[in-house]
This record gives C-alpha cells, sequence and structure tokens, in this order.
C-alpha cells in the first residue's frame, strides 16, 4: 500500500493509542472494540445487547474518557418521563420563574443503561436525537454538542421488565453489538488482579471533541467504488424481496454499511474501501434492522443466517478503475 493510499502516522498512532486504552481496561475484547471505534468514526450510534455482568458499561465508560469531552450517564427504569431524559421547564424558587433545566443528553457522549427497562414512550424521546442531533422540549429545539454519540445497553428482550425497542429505533442504531463471555484465561486475569485493575476513571484523553469531529471527517471521505455500491444496494433490495422477511433493510441501514465499510478501512489505515469492509460490518450494521416473519422464527432461521446466505450468493465485484467517490 502506498503512501497515498493510507493515512498520515499521527492519526493512526492517535487512533490506535485511544484503542490501546481501551484494551487496557475492558480485557480480552478487542474485536468488539474495534467495532465500537469504527462505528463511532462513522458518526452512528451503538447498541450494546448481552447478558447482565459482561462489561457493557465498563466498555462505553472507557471510551467516553479517551474521548474527551463531556460525558453522561442515564439510568433508565420503568418510571422515568421523557422530560428526565430531554430536560424540561422546572420552577425556581430564587428567580420565582419557570426556567428550562438540559437534560442529560446534552453531552458528547451519553451512555443510556439497560435502555429497554423504560417504556416506549420514554424511548421515543431519544429518536429526534439520534436522527438529528437535535431536542426539542416545551416548544423549543436545541443543538446537541458535537460529536454527539449514544451508547446504550440492553439485557436480552426475554427477561422480565423490558420493553422491546420499536422498528424505529432500532433502525437509529448503526450497529447492534454483543460482548459476549470472556475467555477462561482472561476471566481468571481479571480474578488475579482484583482491586488493582485498571479503572476507565483512570485513563486520560487521548483527543478533544474538534480532533474527533476531524477524525469522523477523515473516515467520511474514504474511497469507495461505485461498484461496492451497487454490492450493497443489491444486498440490501434482496433483504426487502425475501421470502422469510417480513421487514428488510431500509435506505438508511444501506447508508449506514456503507458509512461503516469507511470507517474500517479508516481504522486499517486505508483511503479505500475494500469488498471484506463491507463483509466485515454486514452483520453489526443489519442483521438488527431485519424482521423475521413468524413461521421462518419458528422454523429455526435467524437473520444472522440469512443474510450470511445472502451475501454468499452475491458475486463480489472487481473494480476497474472507475474513480468516482463517495462522500457523505
Amino acid at each position: 500500500m502506498s503512501d497515498q493510499d493510507s493515512w498520515p502516522e499521527a492519526s493512526s498512532q492517535l487512533l490506535k493509542l485511544m484503542m490501546a486504552k481501551v484494551n487496557s481496561v475492558f480485557i480480552g475484547k478487542s474485536d468488539v472494540v474495534t467495532r465500537m471505534f469504527v462505528a463511532l468514526l462513522a458518526g452512528g450510534h451503538v447498541l450494546l445487547e448481552d447478558v447482565p455482568g459482561v462489561g457493557k458499561t465498563l466498555l462505553v465508560r472507557a471510551i467516553a474518557r479517551v474521548m474527551g469531552g463531556e460525558f453522561r450517564r442515564i439510568q433508565f427504569t420503568s418510571d422515568m418521563l421523557p422530560a428526565d431524559v430531554v430536560g424540561g421547564l422546572v420552577w425556581d424558587g430564587k428567580r420565582g420563574e419557570l426556567v428550562f433545566r438540559q437534560g442529560p443528553l446534552m453531552a458528547n457522549v451519553v451512555l443510556a443503561d439497560e435502555i429497554n427497562r423504560t417504556p416506549p414512550r420514554t424511548q421515543s424521546a431519544l429518536l429526534e436525537a439520534m436522527g438529528e442531533r437535535s431536542v426539542t422540549a416545551d416548544g423549543e429545539t436545541m443543538q446537541l454538542p458535537q460529536p454527539f454519540m449514544l451508547l446504550a445497553t440492553q439485557n436480552p428482550l426475554s427477561d422480565d421488565g423490558t420493553y422491546p425497542l420499536p422498528e424505529a429505533q432500532l433502525d437509529r442504531f448503526m450497529m447492534r453489538l454483543s460482548v459476549g463471555y470472556p475467555s477462561v484465561e482472561d476471566e481468571i486475569s481479571m480474578l488475579e488482579n482484583g482491586a488493582q485493575r485498571l479503572q476507565p476513571e483512570q485513563l486520560r484523553p487521548v483527543v478533544i471533541p474538534e480532533e474527533w469531529l476531524r477524525m469522523q471527517r477523515d473516515a467520511q471521505s474514504v474511497h469507495v467504488h461505485t461498484s461496492l455500491l451497487g454490492y450493497a444496494v443489491r444486498i440490501a433490495g434482496a433483504t426487502r424481496s425475501a421470502p422469510e422477511l417480513l421487514l428488510g433493510a431500509s435506505p438508511r441501514a444501506t447508508r449506514d454499511w456503507v458509512c461503516a465499510a469507511q470507517a474500517a478501512a479508516y481504522v486499517a489505515g486505508r483511503r479505500f474501501v475494500v469488498p471484506d469492509d463491507l463483509k466485515e460490518t454486514a452483520q453489526s450494521v443489519l442483521a438488527h434492522r431485519l424482521m423475521m416473519k413468524d413461521e421462518a422464527a419458528a422454523a429455526g432461521l435467524q437473520a444472522t443466517e440469512l443474510l450470511d446466505r445472502m451475501i454468499a450468493a452475491e458475486p463480489i465485484p472487481a473494480p476497474a478503475g472507475d474513480s468516482s467517490r463517495r462522500r457523505r
């Protein structure tokens, strides 16, 4: 790979340092950390879905620390109201008037912890923030800080006391990731270190928000060949016409998939997307947006399995010198 095909060493070193710091806290899951950074570089939001106790919140706290900026955590509960998230008017006794109190969404990195523990009315308060990067409360619309990243966690939807996220909200998450249990060696290491284990609060920021915005712009300027755009569109189209699916990938999903592939190329140090970038991000970006028909689900078919079949059936394009670029 020539110098023109790679990013400056300084940019690559910053990104590697950020991921190394997160991996020093979140042990044994470097692949999950990489995918998180891919989604965030692409300007997306991430849904971490897994059983309790595997470190979902720890991972988000570590990422927020190395990114700098302002971090807020929202612990969702069954009695939470939309105003608790976006803010609203409260009575100021000293001033003798109603004043607007900002909600916890007014931050660069927001952790929506156990998002499926709160009712749909409160979940929907996040839709505008995720889509338009703004919030509206009491008739007033305010822009969120830039960058803005929502990292949500949820336990499996079969748990008692949970409210499944609606399709419109799932579609606004660029990726859904699962942490999984640690390996035997990593779990032993965690137990051995005990109280001496490095905590997210001990990490120092690597970049400031302005630097992260520049990295996002660089990632979104990565070259995507026209044939690869067609490849992504054909697979997304296949999900929309699949007889096993009630709901296929939306145009937003196709856009997110290409953006994630661009960010994956950026993380790899390349200025251009290759087919493997699309293949490696497909499951994380697309699978959670597909809704199986009841008969297909009853037969044991999973969305991930169906998506794998579609990708395998679509011929990999061979670019032939077209220099067109795709920028978001």
